[in-house]
């Protein structure tokens, strides 16, 4: 793809704000303090000359793993090198696609990307009308769709969408972790999902499980993609390098074509990845990344916890639910202040449920042992007592 067709089609998004020979793609639900997190970008020093920008113009948003506003830049060589990569790996020549995903974010980015670099279809269509049974018509040809695990379970709850569903050549499923009644209702109903791996640094998919591996019983991420080189550190962080890979986190520029990643994992004999979760304490709930300290923060403000932490479990609803665990000795909160306090949250934010710990693991240098926290909140340890919940409340998926 060339520079001016890709400039073209990312300011045909609508989600695009160009300063200075950069092109941001931008949220228009981000805050105030996340637009002038951007504003403040946009005044940094580049190593690029104003005038011409050879490399990296394309800023994609992402979360990264410091809980802010960052910038991955692209460029017209990142992205078409994942294209290819797509497109050899899964054997389409022409890319169709149902795209419900916003294209601010890079799985809705690629999927525009692909159709128009090889002369496809991209029909954007909301979240809300697809969960409603509202179908868009597809023409002949291969037809793909990414969804995140949440929305293909909604989905599955429908006769009529699952129907819908079988249509698609690759049904992509990414964007947090997917539990195993899932996988095992979408290979029940006979669909073509690809459980994949990437992220916005390497243009979204590196790895990559094929239909008929999964419909086999695979429940890996898949091999590496052409385009990819997947390999593991000496301490099992997923690490990843190729062409698509990104240029560095604006404003700066990075010259290494090899990324590491925050995720644990392990390849096993057939090469394929199978990503054990994060290094970091990120939760993954819908889709959505959610950083502990920020809500533990919120929660300690409140006054009502001695001790507070924030982990993630396993839910069937949302991939991962936030729990909020706190140290059982001392008084009993007054949940009815706390929720109050965590109203000021996103509401895929704030924590579905408060757990009591009586065996608090925090040792003597305060370092929280949250892989135990999580066992406790997820009734897997002993000392835990729930004493509440927060109010469920549906996120946006679209």
């Amino acid at each position: 793809m060339e520079r001016a067709e890709l400039i073209e089609l990312v300011r045909a998004t609508g989600c695009a704000e160009e300063s200075g020979g950069f092109v941001f793609l931008c949220d228009p639900k981000w805050s105030a303090a996340e637009r002038a997190a951007l504003a403040a970008l946009k005044k940094s020093e580049t190593r690029n000359p104003k005038s011409e920008i050879p490399q990296g113009w394309l800023c994609v948003p992402t979360g990264g793993t410091s809980g802010g506003v960052r910038f991955a830049r692209h460029d017209e060589r990142t992205l078409t090198a994942a294209v290819r990569g797509f497109c050899a790996h899964f054997g389409i020549e022409r890319v169709n696609a149902v795209g419900v995903l916003p294209p601010h974010h890079v799985s809705g980015l690629m999927a525009r990307v692909r159709c128009a670099a090889t002369g496809g279809e991209h029909l954007a269509w909301e979240w809300r009308q697809l969960e409603a049974g509202e179908w868009p018509a597809r023409r002949e040809g291969d037809w793909v769709l990414s969804l995140v695990p949440t929305q293909l379970q909604r989905l599955l709850a429908s006769p009529a969408a699952v129907n819908w569903l079988r249509g698609f050549r690759v049904i992509f499923i990414g964007g947090g972790p997917v539990w195993p009644e899932l996988t095992e209702a979408a290979a029940r109903a006979g669909l073509a999902v690809s459980l994949s791996y990437g992220m916005t640094e390497t243009a979204a998919m590196v790895a990559a499980l094929r239909p008929a591996e999964f419909l086999a019983g695979d429940r890996s991420s898949g091999g590496a993609m052409p385009h990819a080189r997947i390999s593991l550190t000496p301490d099992g962080i997923v690490s990843i390098a190729g062409d698509s890979v990104f240029r560095g986190y604006f404003p700066e520029e990075r010259a290494s074509r090899e990324f590491e990643t925050e995720d644990l994992g392990r390849i096993d004999a057939q090469g394929h990845l199978h990503v054990l979760g994060r290094r970091d304490a990120v939760i993954i709930s819908g889709g959505k990344k959610v950083q502990p300290a920020e809500v533990e923060a919120v929660l300690r403000a409140s006054g009502e916890f001695a001790d507070v932490a924030v982990v993630g479990v396993p839910d069937a609803e949302w991939g991962q639910a936030v729990v909020a665990c706190y140290a059982a000795a001392g008084r009993e909160p007054d949940l009815t202040r706390v929720v109050a306090a965590v109203a000021s949250l996103a509401a895929f934010k704030r924590p579905k449920r408060y757990v009591a710990v009586a065996e608090w693991p925090r040792n003597a240098q305060g370092k929280l042992n949250r892989v135990a926290l999580a066992d406790a909140a997820a009734g897997r340890g002993g000392g835990r007592k729930e004493k509440g919940e927060g109010r469920e409340t549906e996120r946006d998926q679209g």
